[in-house]
């Protein structure tokens, strides 16, 4: 395999250990380029721009999931293509400098506006675009909106970003083999957003989850989240596969046992303590408040831990 970069890999252990780049406060870490972090090696031929723990905004382009890409002999595969077009751009400069590969295709991680405005970009260069049903379906039905938060927040920045709906698409599992690599495209089930996906590599041990794995910001729960869907892809589906390194949709790539203890635990004890508070004849107002300060550590916390308690105790009170 031919490198324009030689790049070592990168311990799994030590980026965990380095909280500090994780924190929400720093507005960019790569000024530049459009991209919030430079792409780093996780483990060979394995890449991934660390994106902003914080909310979207025009200090972080938008860069705040993590895009990450795999290098074989045949070429480069994307997942994510980006909050924008010049954010796909930006992306696609980092790997010229990492490959001579040409990218061969971008798989979208679900149907939100950072995994899949960048579709224009990657269409106008002649790449297939990947992604489940359900993500196609939610950017059919709510494109538009998307593309108009985005311009909301990144004004400029947005410049030349239409909406793109994947020309690819799959239901369970969709198979790719290059270069003697080869890649499980899974939806697991439902999970965090309709149209969950998740990238496998048996031989290599190594998952990118996309957003059915968090660990050092809070995850989110929409109205449309099932938790208790959640948790049981988690534990029949995902919890088997047992990947040894593990490249989140946020965050910094990890272990499994890191994501299981922020995703599947977090759902279990919001889960539990809505129960008790229902049990107790509490109301939603209530359910507010219910204790969350075993996880006011992450980012993100102040933003998403009364949201979820009210969600989830709206999901709970007609289960």
């Amino acid at each position: 395999m031919k490198y324009l970069l030689s790049a070592a890999a990168i311990a799994v252990a030590s980026i965990t250990a380095t909280a500090g780049w994780a924190s929400e406060d720093i507005a960019d870490q790569y000024p530049q380029s459009e991209l919030y972090s430079k792409p780093v090696e996780v483990i060979p031929h394995v890449f991934s721009a660390i994106g902003a723990t914080a909310p979207p905004t025009y200090e972080n382009s938008g860069h705040n999931n993590n895009l990450s890409f795999i290098v074989t002999d045949e070429g480069v595969v994307v997942m994510n293509a980006g909050a924008s077009a010049r954010l796909a751009a930006a992306l696609h400069d980092e790997i010229r400098r990492v490959t001579d590969q040409p990218v061969v295709l971008v798989i979208n991680e679900n149907g939100q506006g950072h995994a899949m405005l960048g579709n224009s970009y990657w269409r106008d260069q002649g790449v297939d675009i990947l992604a489940h049903a359900d993500a196609v379906e939610e950017t059919t039905e709510n494109g538009d909106f998307i593309l108009q938060g985005m311009q909301r927040y990144n004004r400029d920045k947005a410049e030349g970003t239409r909406v793109e709906h994947a020309n690819l698409t799959f239901e369970e599992e969709y198979d790719i083999t290059l270069g003697g690599v080869e890649i499980k495209v899974l939806h697991l089930g439902p999970a965090h957003d309709p149209g969950d996906t998740q990238v496998w590599i048996p031989q290599w041990g190594l998952m990118i989850t996309g957003d059915i794995a968090f660990h050092e910001r809070m995850l989110p729960i929409f109205e449309t989240t099932c938790t208790s869907c959640w948790l049981e892809t988690w534990e029949e589906k995902l919890e088997p596969l047992a990947p040894t390194y593990v490249i989140p949709g946020h965050g910094h790539p990890t272990n499994f046992a890191q994501v299981r203890r922020y995703t599947h635990d977090y759902l279990l004890d919001l889960r539990a303590k809505i129960q008790d508070h229902l049990d107790s004849g509490g109301d939603l107002a209530g359910a507010y408040y219910v204790d969350q300060s075993r996880w006011e550590h992450l980012d993100t916390f102040e933003e998403l831990a009364t949201k979820n308690a009210g969600r989830v105790f709206a999901e709970m009170e007609w289960e």
